[in-house]
């Protein structure tokens, strides 16, 4: 199969999207956690939704910008605007999470990581967090869980928007876009820039080595340019076809030396088309097909170094019978295909998978029932079998409770297995068993929900970023509680999660006992929103607790706090400014050692949409 013309077969996600759309003005959707949309309050599974409104409410600045926070979630940032970033969902790896956009898998197919720090935000619509295994629907990389993000989907009467905004850092950006497309078509176009001077993201040591391994102490500046597009026509009620695109193309200076480079250029395309067909009432059928690419060159001192092109394919089926309005019968089969183009010699620079699931959704008086099923087949790895097991049960009072179990695996990147003087083939795909017990209720004028879960981790590949070396640890066990809290209070829209985590490396060796790197171990935010007619006012407070930042436990990163304010005036209906101050109290902390955070910052935005 030629992987130019991947096409075949499903993968809803492209579907899911319009499902999103059809359906978030009438009651909350979500659609990542089964590949079919359902209720959120319905959703056996730990959630999180950030949407387009949130986004522009708490004028966040990028996707790890918007992610911190969500409960379960470690934000990990070596240094300031567009510097590499690292998400963790519940204590995992972050590359044992899947990262999807508009149903499409994307990430780097040689560290294993998606560079969400270069996504355009001002192309996104909506973000879907599913935390807890995920494999049994979408195979490798979901055992921490998936990130789903939507581009905007547009639609309706001819609608522009513009936008443009600066501040600290010698930061300053604008974005623009129109949508439109009447009743039965939709179509979206947007673009943006940014640029900031930056300050210095590391004060690594070249002796002893540490962090970046090198002094430079001068300002890493930042540069991006994103893209997005996307367009669809409904035939009929049985019919309908779209496509869609992002982009972004970014240059980062960074600390570095002679062989990892101080500066980089980098590319990021996601892009796809999808089917969806209604024979009958009762049974939807999903084509699509997709590719991303993840381009990435490295220069020092402005003469080239190393080049890391990655392209990932996608073609998949799904069919979704509803056999009662009460169950739900899902099959399908993905294919993946990923290939590897680099200066650097890989032994093998290209492997594909297919996969074929199953899932059953019922339910049954105040109990629900969901059941998946998946059988993955890795050319380098064989087959793996993963699986996922939820029950539901709702009370009279309106709370609800659900216990699920499931399965997951990852197979290891081309950087584990491969890379000159630093991988290891003899590598295992890691493999997970994860539980859950969650509870949800109404409290007055919101809702309050608690998950404990614990995390099981056989052949856990690891990195310490001091000796440099990826290790299988036989074993992890991570176990941790999250709470959240949403609620009205005279006027004051409030919002807080709680996240607990004990992530203990299992293995035998010296470090046996000892905490996962870079996870502290407490995290809370508290959001504060309210509107005075024209005005609106909010707060943003965020702790997290100590972690350390090797696998000996011997560099400790101490806890922090950051306190944030915003606030937004409507000149008109149609005209908005906006004011935001981060770290207020210019607390000074990292979140990776030796790699520097901002400190105090203000920006301002102007935005047009009538």
């Amino acid at each position: 199969m030629k992987q130019y013309f991947l096409f075949a077969v499903c993968c809803a996600t492209p579907w899911m999207a319009r499902a999103v759309d059809d359906t978030t003005l009438l009651a909350p959707v979500v659609v990542t956690a089964t590949r079919t949309p359902e209720p959120e309050s319905e959703t056996l599974a730990s959630v999180s939704v950030i949407d387009r409104e949130e986004i522009e409410r708490r004028q966040l600045r990028s996707v790890p910008d918007a992610l911190r926070g969500l409960p379960g979630v470690t934000v990990i940032s070596n240094g300031g605007a567009g510097q590499p970033s690292a998400i963790l969902l519940r204590g995992t790896d972050s590359d044992q999470t899947l990262v999807l956009i508009d149903g499409v898998k994307v990430g780097s197919a040689t560290i294993g990581a998606t560079p969400l720090e270069h996504l355009p935000i001002e192309q996104i619509e909506r973000i879907e967090v599913v935390r807890g295994p995920r494999s049994s629907l979408y195979g490798s990389e979901a055992i921490g869980g998936v990130i789903q993000i939507f581009t905007k989907r547009g639609g309706g009467e001819l609608q522009p928007r513009f936008s443009a905004g600066g501040g600290s850092f010698g930061t300053w950006n604008v974005a623009g876009g129109v949508s439109g497309g009447g009743d039965k078509a939709w179509f979206n176009l947007g673009a943006d820039f940014q640029q900031t001077n930056g300050f210095n993201a590391c004060d690594g040591q070249p002796a002893p080595f540490a962090g970046c391994g090198v002094y430079q102490p001068d300002r890493d500046g930042y540069r991006n340019t994103g893209g997005s597009a996307r367009a669809g026509y409904r035939f009929s009620d049985a019919a309908e076809i779209g496509v869609h695109y992002l982009g972004s193309s970014d240059r980062t200076d960074f600390d570095g030396g002679p062989f990892s480079g101080n500066s980089s250029r980098a590319e990021q395309q996601v892009y796809g088309v999808d089917v969806t067909l209604e024979p009958l009432d009762i049974w939807t059928i999903l084509l699509a097909a997709g590719r991303s690419q993840d381009r990435y060159r490295a220069y020092y001192q402005g003469d080239f170094l190393d080049r890391f092109n990655t392209e990932r394919d996608l073609a998949s089926l799904q069919t979704n019978l509803a056999v009662t309005p009460a169950q739900l019968l899902t099959f399908g089969a993905d294919y993946y295909n990923d290939k590897v183009d680099s200066t650097v010699d890989y032994t093998t620079d290209t492997r594909d998978n297919t996969g074929v699931f199953g899932q059953y959704q019922g339910s049954a008086g105040a109990g629900d029932l969901k059941l998946s099923l998946r059988h993955d087949d890795n050319q380098q790895f064989g087959g793996y079998t993963t699986g996922n097991a939820a029950v539901g049960y709702g009370l009279d009072g309106g709370q609800r409770l659900f216990v699920s179990y499931g399965t997951a695996f990852k197979a290891p990147t081309f950087n584990d297995l491969y890379y000159p003087f630093f991988g290891n083939p003899d590598l295992d795909p890691e493999q997970s068993r994860s539980i859950e017990l969650g509870v949800s209720a109404p409290i007055p004028g919101g809702e309050l929900s608690l998950n404990i879960y614990q995390t099981d981790i056989d052949d856990l590949i690891a990195f310490d970023s001091f000796t440099a070396i990826v290790a299988n640890i036989d074993s992890a066990q991570i176990r941790g509680l999250e709470a959240t809290a949403s609620t009205a209070w005279h006027d004051w829209q409030i919002g807080t999660t709680l996240t607990l985590l004990d992530p203990e490396n299992r293995s035998d060796g010296p470090d046996g006992g000892n905490l996962l790197p870079r996870r502290p171990e407490q995290t809370f935010q508290l959001t504060l929103d309210r509107s005075f007619e024209r005005w609106s006012a909010g707060a943003t407070l965020f702790v997290a607790g100590r972690s350390f930042d090797d696998l000996a436990n011997d560099v400790r990163l101490d806890a922090y706090t950051l306190l944030g304010l915003r606030t937004e005036y409507a000149v008109t209906p149609a005209i908005r400014l906006q004011g935001r101050i981060e770290n207020l109290f210019d607390d000074d902390y990292q979140t990776a050692a030796f790699y520097n955070q901002p400190g105090r910052a203000f920006y301002v935005t102007v935005r047009y949409e009538p």
